[in-house]
């Protein structure tokens, strides 16, 4: 689906549906169009329901408007107007113009948050951020020796491999990668493996590292700084591997701002963010977390690696403020989602 939206559309006739589809695919026919294909009855005086407002250009397929104006339905209901800029009420007015009735904002925050992800990235060029970590009873990602496997249950892990497959992007920074050498891909649920982005300032990702591994299934990039190895560089280009220099700041660590920055350009609007502890406290201290989703298992380590570390919070005033949205078990485990408070 990704770049696109997800949109669904449904026709109504005398009240009955006579027509009803959803965006499969990118590259193919869009909602509006697969629900007229499928209609069992004349278009013409229906009531037309479509999530996001119709798009007016040509991109892999054509405008939409133009084939919903020309069946003349008598009304078009819309979910939420496409911040899209070449599209932002254009769809709207030119239905209006040919005399089509057309309502918008109806079940509008419903519709928002089935498309957070696009609207978020069409409006800002970044990426939708969740951050998702498993965590013991006492929140430790590990033990005191950066041990980690396995902190949640089986089930869990099938959750998490079905997050992975909904983003574009998964990232890890690179201790992780040295403490745990992982894959990054789908494989535990049937799903898109999203594009594997490690950031290592100093290129200290070993030859055999599994996320170099399957380039022909999952493609990684790696994003270095300034002061990185040139010959480990030479060696991951020879090798199909794709790496970025972004220059490192003051302390030495690579802006995450600027990785997403890079990355929307990229055409990436959404990235799951998997850690370490350095990676996820950078993300929350920059206020860059869309979602924050945690899974806690019934077990204690004491000591050990906490997920968020030091954010310069000196005040329980001054701390961040979640939304708990959804709590649900998976196995043993308590999966915890909850959103950012501005």
């Amino acid at each position: 689906m990704s770049p696109n939206p997800m949109v669904g559309a449904v026709i109504v006739k005398n009240g009955r549906i006579i027509g009803e589809g959803y965006h499969q695919r990118y590259g193919e026919h869009h909602a509006e169009v697969n629900a007229i294909r499928h209609a069992s009855r004349p278009i013409e005086g229906s009531t037309f329901y479509v999530t996001l407002e119709p798009c007016t250009h040509y991109g892999k397929t054509p405008p939409c408007v133009d084939r919903i104006v020309a069946l003349k339905p008598a009304r078009v209901v819309v979910g939420s107007v496409d911040p899209n800029p070449v599209v932002s009420g254009r769809g709207i007015e030119i239905m209006r113009d040919h005399g089509i009735e057309t309502t918008t904002g109806v079940l509008q925050d419903e519709c928002l948050r089935l498309n957070e992800r696009y609207f978020k990235y069409t409006t800002t060029g970044i990426p939708f951020v969740t951050v998702k970590y498993a965590q013991t009873f006492d929140g430790r990602i590990a033990s005191a020796t950066g041990h980690s496997r396995w902190i949640s249950s089986d089930a869990s892990l099938t959750f998490a491999h079905r997050l992975r497959s909904y983003h574009d992007a998964v990232m890890v920074g690179i201790g992780t990668v040295l403490a745990d050498d992982p894959d990054l891909t789908v494989r535990h649920v049937r799903g898109r493996d999203p594009l594997r982005v490690v950031i290592d300032p100093h290129l200290k990702i070993p030859s055999d590292a599994r996320l170099l591994c399957n380039q022909e299934r999952s493609r990684t990039l790696v994003i270095c700084g300034t002061h990185c190895d040139r010959g480990t560089r030479s060696l991951l280009t020879d090798g199909g591997i794709e790496s970025v220099v972004i220059p490192e700041g003051d302390d030495g660590s690579i802006s995450v701002t600027a990785c997403l920055t890079m990355l929307g350009e990229r055409g990436i609007s959404s990235l799951l963010v998997e850690g370490g502890s350095r990676i996820i406290t950078s993300f929350m201290k920059d206020r860059l977390v869309d979602r924050l989703i945690a899974i806690t298992a019934p077990k204690i380590l004491g000591r050990g690696v906490e997920a968020v570390g030091n954010l310069d919070i000196l005040k329980v005033d001054d701390s961040i403020g979640l939304d708990i949205e959804r709590i649900r078990r998976k196995g043993p485990d308590i999966i915890i989602e909850a959103r950012l408070r501005p």
